[in-house]
């Protein structure tokens, strides 16, 4: 199953560059939005969290959130759509009739999203530290920190990302009901918008999803101590980062395992 579910890691990450509309709206959609973001606001000055306080540019703002949504974009959104699709066109149908074992099926699938994350991540850390003079972080640290975080968030991303596939009734009606799930997320959990200025109850909300703790954690990597004050509890609260990514991967893990049939009960 192992070595099955190896070689189609690259199967899967073929499959994806070579679709146009997957790699525009999940692979380069955070660097786009960041690129805008930065040349749209750049004229309004530094985002400072107080006063007498360390400010930084508005893309050094938005880099973290950018980086959380696409790890999102990623897992959730990329192979919910995909699987859906897959199950609508009779794909999985055609490989329940093969020896192919799920374990491999998903392996290839969570493989190819840590694959193309990976790429995503580097592109957009070229990207700000060269043509945007971000500032990146200078200390291991800070740099281990992003690596825990990216890592879990990734997999807490797939695993919820193969879970939602089971929502949709059909691969047409896949793209609408992922999308808006996806796109509200990242307006309620810091990514477009400055999440200590969203009403209290909106951020509550929030914090019921992984979405706002992967934004967070990646705050606490790329902006300075100083804006902890901006956060929900004023801390960065990386515990709870853990514990909320953790909790959201085993909720994947287990919905996946109980929804997942090559064929819908319905069909």
């Amino acid at each position: 199953m192992l070595r099955v579910g190896v070689s189609r890691i690259g199967f899967e990450t073929k499959g994806y560059f070579r679709s146009p509309d997957a790699v525009f709206f999940t692979f380069l959609f955070p660097l786009i939005m960041l690129g805008i973001f930065t040349a749209a606001f750049s004229a309004s000055g530094d985002i400072v969290p107080g006063p007498g306080m360390e400010g930084v540019s508005v893309g050094a703002y938005y880099l973290p959130g950018m980086l959380a949504a696409g790890m999102l974009l990623s897992g959730v959104q990329n192979l919910a759509v995909d699987i859906a699709t897959e199950k609508g066109d009779g794909t999985l149908k055609r490989l329940g009739g093969t020896p192919l074992s799920p374990v491999s099926y998903f392996l290839g699938k969570i493989g190819q999203v840590f694959v193309t994350a990976v790429l995503q991540a580097a592109l957009l850390l070229l990207v700000a530290g060269t043509i945007l003079g971000i500032a990146l972080p200078t200390t291991s640290e800070a740099w281990l920190t992003f690596a825990w975080v990216f890592v879990l968030g990734v997999a807490t991303s797939a695993l919820c990302g193969i879970a939602l596939s089971a929502v949709p009734r059909s691969g047409k009606s896949a793209t609408a009901v992922v999308i808006p799930i996806v796109l509200v997320l990242q307006f309620i959990s810091g990514v477009y918008l400055q999440f200590s200025q969203l009403p209290e109850w909106m951020q509550n909300i929030a914090s019921l999803f992984p979405l706002k703790w992967m934004a967070q954690g990646m705050r606490a990597v790329f902006l300075p101590d100083d804006f902890k004050v901006l956060e929900q509890h004023g801390e960065w609260d990386l515990g709870w980062v853990a514990i909320a990514l953790v909790a959201w991967l085993v909720i994947g893990l287990v919905v996946s395992r109980l929804t997942f049939r090559w064929i819908r009960r319905d069909a």
